[in-house]
């Protein structure tokens, strides 16, 4: 027996939803109800837990928050996988809900686990595919049409691994665009860089010179200075006739004979001995400065003139210190040697770009295959369809191109082309196909994700816009030998789509409290029959609409 992979939906506060709880079983369900009663307001709130966008408009109570919640049973979908490389516990019935709160803020539940709505998303696009009316315009898309021919040949796991590939090489060719524009702005400055470093290299700065070249300047500046006043203070301490030393070597002599008779004489003979000898080594030391102090003018000139192209060099380069002119010519000196480090790099890069290139080359070839080994199965089936519904001269040709690069899905593009009649030149579906023709592709195209299995529950928003009649029975028909493959959750005004179905749920507006609300409802075996005579015939309908309505649910 087949399993409902939505089992039931749960929505609060949404639009004109105040509270429903509506639980659906597996083939073919069909929701009906008058325009305007609310069935788009449905398909949103199943919206919101796919992760499709939404604010605090849908809010009915604007103070209370809005919830929408899917129950869905997957244990038949191997989706393991999924829940491992988003860290989720997996669970064979799990749990979608999605909140918005009255400031407008989007919170995502899996199985009560916050998720991002991203992954909540990632996760809907794997349960649920929603046909609505655009739906029949994304048709005419050739991106659309590429994933559907992905689909039916199973290239989701090859197409991830291509993906990775792919993003990996608009990476590498991101860095190699970088590496030029970066090399080739410091080609233009290489000459700029080598003439900077070179005038401060040839310099030949020592971190502190400038300190010692100063000092030594101040030095050679006063020599004259130096000389005179070192000079006359050895004359004065040892050469003049009355020198001091003279002086206090007298005194020591005198002093020295009272020694024996004065006992103080001996304390002050001894302090006066150590200001002699400490005054005549001071002698000595003026007259060694006086005899090495030069006046040397041409060194002069030379130490004003290394320390001026220091100065200059400094003010140039707006610092202070020699050290920091030092670091400055080291940055000068990586930003040459950065130039050629370019080039490796950009040389490493160009190697790796066609290392990956060989890589995507190899995969795409694979994706190419498998797209066009299933190019007669996609063709015939949807020939196949169409016939039964009513088109019977159609023909249907998809066509695979070679793209120049590389894109994200490979380097296939795809073209549906499309004929009704006979002798008909085929050409692109959105060109010639009427809505009722573009209805009932888009529904042959859906027979091919169903065949391929690839989604558990499928949900049509009036697929069978633009046809009637008997082609609305063979529509019908078609529907019901989908859901024998998966869930079918489908929205007609049609009674004879409508007579197809397994289950039947109406959708509808009442009015309590001078509010109106939109809800939802399974109908019985006799409401059924009521339900499909008010399509066939208005809601005054006749004792041969109810018989009608009758014969079409047999």
């Amino acid at each position: 027996m087949q399993i409902p992979v939505l089992k039931s939906l749960s929505i609060k506060n949404y639009a004109l939803i105040d509270s429903l709880n509506i639980e659906f079983s597996e083939a073919l369900n069909i929701l009906t109800g008058e325009t305007g009663a609310g069935k788009s307001i449905l398909l949103g709130a199943i919206g919101l837990i796919i992760g499709q966008r939404a604010d605090s408009s849908v809010l009915r109570d604007k103070s209370e928050k809005c919830t929408s919640e899917g129950i869905f049973d997957i244990r038949n979908y191997s989706m393991q996988n999924f829940f491992i490389e988003n860290e989720l516990d997996y669970e064979e019935v799990t749990i979608l809900r999605r909140e918005i709160t009255p400031q407008g803020k989007s919170r995502a539940f899996i199985n009560d686990t916050p998720v991002n709505v991203k992954v909540l998303h990632d996760l809907g696009l794997k349960l649920i595919d929603i046909h609505s009316q655009h739906q029949n315009l994304e048709l005419n898309e050739k991106n659309y049409q590429l994933r559907l021919v992905d689909l039916v040949a199973g290239n989701a796991e090859i197409l991830k691994i291509y993906l990775s590939a792919y993003k990996k090489y608009i990476a590498l060719r991101e860095s190699l665009g970088k590496s030029l524009d970066l090399a080739e702005k410091s080609r233009k400055d290489l000459d700029y860089y080598e003439f900077q470093f070179k005038q401060l290299s040839d310099a030949r700065l020592i971190e502190k010179e400038q300190a010692e070249l100063e000092l030594l300047l101040e030095k050679l500046t006063h020599a004259e200075e130096i000389r005179s006043v070192f000079g006359q203070a050895f004359q004065s301490f040892s050469e003049d006739e009355r020198s001091v030393l003279a002086i206090l070597k007298e005194n020591l002599n005198s002093i020295g004979k009272l020694r024996s008779v004065l006992p103080d004489a001996e304390q002050i003979y001894t302090r006066l001995e150590s200001v002699y000898i400490e005054l005549k080594d001071i002698a000595s030391e003026s007259l060694a400065i006086e005899e090495r102090t030069e006046n040397n003018p041409e060194r002069i000139e030379l130490l004003n003139q290394r320390l001026d192209l220091i100065y200059s060099l400094e003010q140039k380069h707006r610092v202070t210190t020699v050290a920091e002119l030092l670091n400055i010519q080291s940055d000068f000196e990586a930003k040459i040697h950065l130039v050629s480090s370019f080039e490796k790099e950009i040389e490493q890069l160009q190697l790796e770009i066609e290392d990956q290139k060989v890589i995507l080359a190899d995969l795409s070839s694979k994706i190419n295959l498998k797209r066009k080994a299933v190019t007669p199965t996609i063709e015939n089936k949807v020939i196949d369809v169409l016939r039964n519904v009513g088109i019977p001269n159609a023909a249907f040709q998809m066509k695979l191109g070679a793209l120049t690069e590389f894109s994200s899905s490979g380097r296939d593009e795809v073209n549906f082309m499309f004929s009704a009649n006979k002798n008909q030149e085929l050409q692109e579906i959105g060109k010639i196909a009427s809505g009722g023709e573009m209805s009932r592709l888009m529904l042959a195209i859906k027979t091919l994700i169903t065949d391929a299995r690839s989604m558990p529950t499928i949900i049509f928003d009036e697929i069978d816009s633009g046809v009637s009649g008997e082609i609305a029975v063979k529509m019908g028909r078609i529907l019901e030998q989908m859901s024998n493959s998966v869930q079918v959750l489908n929205i007609t005004h049609l009674p004879q789509i409508a007579a197809k179905g397994k289950n039947h749920y109406k959708v509808y507006k009442f009015d309590l409290d001078d509010k109106t609300y939109t809800s939802i409802r399974k109908l019985t075996e006799q409401e059924r029959v009521e339900e499909i005579a008010e399509m066939l015939s208005g809601e005054n309908f006749s004792a041969t609409a109810l018989e009608t309505a009758k014969e079409l649910l047999q």
